[in-house]
């Protein structure tokens, strides 16, 4: 029965890795986006790993008046977040369409974490580098100077971002975020 459950899980779609560093750093915010539910069978949620990572070259900023954070190139920065292996071309389609117009999606490489340091990075021992989709802000005049606070977003916000109706109120779906071709 198991093998017959996992079978149907699967598809013969690719799986492709993305690179998330704000609210889908959560497994429950990535569960209510991709499948409208911030718990999902075990089926599921054994198909995708999220594995701490950073990535060199970006800067995290909080974008104005928003819960959320964007990303932009900076070569004196790195970005801390989850490496998320295992998803599917319907998990993009839906991450493409719940970031919208405001982001890119690119691919990047970024190195897993073999140790996680603390807030500023200190004490981070870097491992295997990996090819990743990551979604970066188009509209740089639209983020503050200041870091986003994923500790301050989980305390005060989280509990918003994990309701299905709640989740999509604000997305155009003529407008999902572009796409830019493979580095």
């Amino acid at each position: 029965m198991a093998n017959q459950e996992q079978a149907s899980a699967q598809s013969d779609d690719p799986v492709h890795c993305a690179f998330f560093y704000g609210t889908l750093m959560v497994p429950e915010v990535f569960n209510t986006v991709c499948y409208n539910n911030k718990t999902v069978p075990d089926i599921i949620a054994r198909q995708h790993k999220f594995t701490p990572a950073i990535l060199h070259g970006y800067i995290r900023r909080r974008v104005k008046f928003a819960d959320y954070p964007g990303i932009t190139e900076d070569a004196e920065h790195t970005v801390f977040g989850m490496f998320a292996e295992g998803l599917t071309k319907a998990n993009l389609d839906k991450l493409d369409y719940f970031e919208g117009a405001e982001y890119e999606r690119r691919t990047v490489k970024v190195k897993l974490l073999e140790k996680v340091g603390d807030v500023h990075g200190e004490g981070n021992v870097e491992g295997e580098e990996k090819e990743a989709q990551v979604y970066v802000f188009l509209l740089e005049q639209h983020l503050e100077q200041k870091e986003w606070d994923f500790e301050e977003f989980k305390r005060d916000k989280l509990k918003l971002w994990t309701r299905g109706d709640h989740i999509f109120a604000d997305c155009d779906p003529d407008k999902p975020a572009t796409v830019a071709a493979a580095v």
